[in-house]
Order: structure tokens, then sequence, then C-alpha cells
């Protein structure tokens, strides 16, 4: 069995098919790993969330800023903004089978040799941490009363991991690491205010990755969310969101002990690995 890991797809399903040629993905003996952001801003979230459930166990998605915002939003705990292109999911007639099945997606996996999120994570988790804090919001996404995170997901504060934290402010600190995480200082304390590329960022401000002695740094961690970023593989990290939806590629990496990278430009250009 082959496992391919898939960036941020945002909705361009096209361009996710003609990936799929490339590897030859084989729905009967491969999976997929998808690293968040299914849906929004690209033509076909409705098509792209259909397809990725249909794959069954097949294929593992973890969640991402953009798909919590689809579920805050359908949930009215969010307005939509200008830029979205999530309605033809909110006015599907399987809309609440697909919410229900997003919702009850992880936010981190892992087999033996990879571990998958969407962002980042502070350099004061390990893997054992890492585990237990995801599974902690987890529980609160799916459980019956979701709707109190929703609503009061949004907020940027706290900004640094502390054990003393609790309830929601606990519960949103740890979602915005494993979806909305880039920069930090050397202490752990988040930024969502620069999106740049690496090297344009203020000096107080490292990529989560960079931070020294960070307890994850043993893990090898595949993750999107950064297209400024781009394709990048170091130090046990994979990079892997390439920006499809800005004009760039929409990537996949083979997970083997020499990692393989296929991409595709938004014209069917088959980009060298």
């Amino acid at each position: 069995m082959s496992i391919y890991a898939i960036g941020d797809i945002q909705g361009c399903f096209d361009d996710l098919l003609r990936l799929l040629d490339l590897i030859k993905f084989d729905e009967e003996s491969d999976m997929l790993w998808f690293a968040g952001d299914l849906v929004n801003r690209g033509p076909k979230s409705l098509e792209t969330l259909r397809f990725v459930k249909s794959l069954g166990k097949s294929a593992q998605t973890v969640l991402g800023n953009h798909d919590l915002h689809l579920l805050a939003t359908a949930f009215k705990q969010r307005k939509p903004r200008k830029k979205d292109s999530l309605s033809d999911v909110l006015e599907a007639s399987d809309s609440d089978e697909l919410l229900y099945w997003l919702r009850h997606q992880p936010l981190f996996y892992y087999n033996d040799n990879f571990c998958l999120l969407h962002a980042g994570l502070p350099p004061q988790w390990d893997f054992t941490q890492t585990k237990k804090m995801a599974k902690k919001a987890e529980k609160t996404l799916q459980s019956t009363d979701y709707m109190s995170f929703f609503k009061v997901m949004y907020g940027e504060k706290p900004d640094k991991w502390s054990s003393d934290l609790k309830g929601m402010d606990k519960i949103r600190f740890i979602v915005n690491c494993f979806t909305r995480m880039r920069y930090c200082e050397i202490n752990g304390r988040l930024d969502f205010t620069t999106t740049s590329a690496v090297g344009t960022q203020a000096k107080h401000l490292m990529p989560w990755f960079t931070i020294p002695k960070r307890k994850s740094s043993k893990m090898k961690i595949i993750f999107g969310h950064w297209s400024t970023l781009g394709f990048y593989q170091k130090n046990n990290v994979y990079a892997i969101d390439t920006g499809c939806l800005w004009g760039g590629q929409l990537t996949a990496i083979k997970l083997s002990k020499k990692v393989e990278r296929f991409s595709v430009d938004s014209s069917g250009y088959i980009v060298p690995g």
C-alpha cells in the first residue's frame, strides 16, 4: 500500500483529479492523507467534500481553518465573507451529512512514521502532549455541545501555552495551533498577523518549526496552510501547501523512506518533483 499526503485543495477539485491521475491512485490499495482546508475560495468545495468522504477508509483528512470556518458559517456563528465559496455546500441536499462528517474529522493524525496536521505546534508540546491536546479539542468538536465552542472559536487569545489554561480558552488555543499557526516568538507566543514568506517577517518572529529545542523536533510532521512558504522539506518537516488556489501547484508526497514529490499546476502541467 502506498500513502500520499496532499496539500490544501480549497475546492480546486479538478486539480485534485489531475494529481490523482499523476500518482495513479488506486482506491483499493492506496491511501490519501489530506492536510486540511478541503474547502473555500476555490470553485468546487462541494465536489471536493463529497469525493473525499466517499473514499471512506482510503482517505483521511485533518481539519483546517477553512473547514472550521465552513462549520461556523453553517451553524450561524459566523457571517459568510465576500471571498467565500461555500454556498454550494450550505445549500446542498446532503449538507447536513457532509457537515456532520467534517465535524468528526481529527485535528491530528499519525502512523508509525509520519504525523499530519494543518498548521503547527507550539514548542512546548511533544508527541504525547500533541495527541492529548488534539483529543481534547476533538472531543469538544464532536460532542453534542459542539455549538458552545463555535460560539467562541474566533479569537487570538490566549496566544501562549500554559498548563493553567482551562475551558474554552484552552480549546481555542489548541485549535488555533493546529489550524492557524505559522510564526511565533521563541517562547512560543503565537502571531496571527504575519503570513508572508520566511525571511520577510519581523526579527522577533520565527517559523514554528525552527524554534530551538522544540519538543516535536523528532516527529516527522506534514502540514499545509502556508502557501507563501511553499514546498519545504527539512529537519523532519514537510510543508505541502504549494498555492494551488493562487495559481501555484497542488502537491502530493509519497510517504516512504525517501519521500517523493508530485505536483500539478492549474493548467494541468506536471511540475517536476
